[in-house]
Parts: structure tokens; sequence; C-alpha cells
């Protein structure tokens, strides 16, 4: 496998993640014959294969685009864990003390309300910076413009009949065309 990219994404992630492999299309550029001796055989041949090559490339630049905004979830999701494992295995007796400590100047409700509130917060604090790193993802938008940018060339191009018509022989063979 070869590393290549279009030139636009040179200069991207320094990671290699710019760069995306493929496998060669021929070993001879001019597939072993002049460009006029190329039979209907080869070129169809050809075709198929820079076609295969092309969807293999969009799908390897797919999958390392989703690999890396996957390991940034996988990043993200850390602060939510954190959250989760302070609300669920708290030190209870930490929190127990505190509740202690401050009934010691409020009413013991009140004092285990404050510790309450203050769990819940650095949940919510946890839970905020979860959010802030996980929304920052992105879809994998280089692959989405090179899928576009392939189906544009790939797309049939309609021919109007003025174009048909612009030697004697295709005007007169053209459908529609006056006999005479």
């Amino acid at each position: 496998m070869w590393l290549v990219s279009s030139p636009k994404h040179q200069f991207n992630d320094k990671d290699g993640g710019g760069w995306v492999p493929y496998v060669p299309l021929s070993e001879d550029p001019d597939g072993g014959a002049a460009d006029g001796d190329r039979s209907v055989g080869n070129l169809v041949r050809d075709a198929t294969e820079h076609l295969s090559t092309l969807v293999r490339a969009e799908v390897e630049l797919a999958k390392s685009e989703v690999a890396r905004e996957a390991k940034k979830g996988l990043k993200g999701s850390i602060f939510f864990i954190i959250a989760l494992v302070v609300a669920l295995y708290s030190s209870f007796f930490f929190f127990f003390f505190l509740g202690e400590l401050l009934s010691e100047w409020l009413q013991r409700w009140a004092a285990f309300a404050i510790v309450f509130g203050l769990m819940l917060v650095t949940v919510a604090f946890f839970l905020l910076l979860g959010y802030r790193k996980v929304k920052k993802l992105r879809a994998p938008e280089r692959t989405i413009s090179s899928v576009r940018e392939t189906a544009a060339a790939l797309r049939p191009r309609r021919d109007t009949g003025d174009e048909l018509a612009t030697t004697p022989e295709r005007a007169a063979a053209a459908p529609g065309a006056p006999r005479g």
C-alpha cells in the first residue's frame, strides 16, 4: 500500500491523518499499449479497477476519520464516567461527616441538605465538562466532500442536440433531422 492524498489535504493533521492508503492502479501507466491501440476490454478492465480502488480509498478515508472522532468521543466520555463514579460511589463517610459537622451550626436536616446539594453540584460540573468535550465532535468532513466530488465526477453528462449536430454526418444521423 502507498500513501496518497489529494493536494488540498496535503498539510492536514500532523499525526498522518491527512494521508489515505491506496493500492497502485497499475505498474505501467500506459497499460502497455499506445493511446489508440487499447481494446475496449482493457479500457473496461482499467475503469473497473480504478473505480474499485476509488471506493476502497473512500472507505479507508471514512474509517480513519471516524476512528479519530471516536477516540475524541471516548476522551470526552471519561468526564461522564467521573460524574457517575462521584454520584454513585461517593465517599459515604466523608459526606456523612460533613453533614454531622454542619449540624453543629444548623439543624440536622439543613446540614444534610447542604451536603446533598454539594454532591449534586459536583455531578453537574463533571457532566458539563463531558458535554463540552462531546459537543466538539465533528462529522467526517473530508470524506463527505470527497464522496460528493466522486459522485459529481461519475454523474453522466447530458449532451444537447446542438452539440451532436456539429458535423454534416452527425446532423444527418441525428433523430428528427431533415433527410434530403
